[in-house]
């Protein structure tokens, strides 16, 4: 999935807004299995790609949150990243 997954992120530089939420429902179309890459590439990628894998993590939801919770120990200045996003899954799913 790795590479799928960078490939798939490496189309977002030239993206309009069209593009990005078919690049972003692709990736939420693969669910669990693309999450632990997506919690990795959100610790590197910046600006549009960040936000693209953001919304994309609350969108597939609870299966996010334990590799979320994982990345928040192993990465402390992460941890305020991943707080947030699991507050926003949790918010979606109350």
């Amino acid at each position: 999935m790795h590479s799928q997954v960078e490939e798939i992120l490496g189309k977002l530089e030239s993206a309009d807004n069209v593009t990005k939420n078919k690049i972003e429902n692709i990736l939420v179309d693969k669910g669990s299995a693309v999450v632990p890459e997506l919690v990795n590439q959100l610790q590197v990628v910046k600006g549009v790609k960040r936000g693209v894998v953001a919304m994309t993590l609350i969108r597939i939801g609870e299966a996010s949150v334990e590799y979320l919770k994982k990345a928040a120990n192993d990465n402390k200045d992460f941890e305020w990243v991943a707080k947030y996003l699991i507050t926003e899954i949790k918010g979606i799913a109350a």
